[in-house]
């Protein structure tokens, strides 16, 4: 409970205390009065509420955006292992097949020549 509330419902309770007396002492002024206060009150009383609410979804807004700030940086972290990775097992298997080509010549030749030749083949326009 925020000083609006507090300060709204006392107020409220004044105003029903004035319009009680008021009517047991056949004061129509301090009934009116009373009245004022009652209404005033009640609108204090909401406004504090109210301010108290809006606290809550900024508090609300505040703790989900530190949450996705978290998890965006666990993505990325996650993100940069991953291409740690490719880019060690693309280094490890490009040395595996530079050292295969050098071992096997004459099948690395072939091989890059059958592929030159159905790359070309495929190529031209009339088949």
């Amino acid at each position: 409970m925020n000083g609006d509330q507090f300060r709204g419902a006392s107020r409220h309770l004044k105003g029903r205390a004035q319009t009680t007396l008021g009517g047991l002492t056949g004061d129509p002024a301090r009934q009116v009065r009373g009245a004022v206060n009652q209404v005033a009150g009640g609108a204090q009383y909401a406004y504090g509420r109210a301010r108290n609410r809006a606290e809550d979804f900024i508090d609300d807004g505040r703790d989900i955006a530190h949450e996705v700030r978290d998890r965006a940086g666990n993505l990325i972290e996650d993100g940069r292992d991953l291409a740690r990775q490719a880019r060690k097992r693309g280094t490890i298997y490009g040395r595996q097949a530079v050292r295969y080509a050098d071992d096997n010549r004459t099948s690395a030749l072939l091989g890059l020549a059958a592929v030159a030749f159905a790359v070309g083949w495929l190529s031209r326009r009339k088949h």
